[in-house]
């Protein structure tokens, strides 16, 4: 059966086997979704003014700040959420922030 948007449904599955809101069963990681279209605010990294002190990598609640052979590499937008932590951290001005 469908329901009116056309996704199927199963109409096996009793109220008892579905999963209770707000419950996890394994440990959660920022890592495993993409969560950066939550975002209101966007970040964008200005390497030229980057010093490479990695304040921000350390205060990223998303680990959205990679980092390659020691040095930080740009933002991964798929999964900052524009929090604006390593903004407030980062003394180099290398951290922009803009309306999205």
């Amino acid at each position: 059966m469908r329901n009116k948007d056309g996704r199927i449904i199963d109409e096996t599955i009793t109220w008892q086997e579905i999963t209770p809101g707000g419950i996890v069963y394994e440990s959660g990681s920022a890592e495993k979704f993409k969560t950066g279209d939550w975002r209101t605010m966007k970040v964008t990294f200005i390497e030229d003014a980057c010093k490479q002190c990695m304040l921000c990598i350390p205060v990223c609640p998303d680990s959205a700040i990679p980092v390659k052979d020691g040095k930080r590499l740009d933002f991964d937008q798929d999964h900052c959420k524009g929090c604006g932590v390593c903004y407030a951290v980062c003394p180099f001005n290398a951290i922009e922030f803009t309306k999205e």
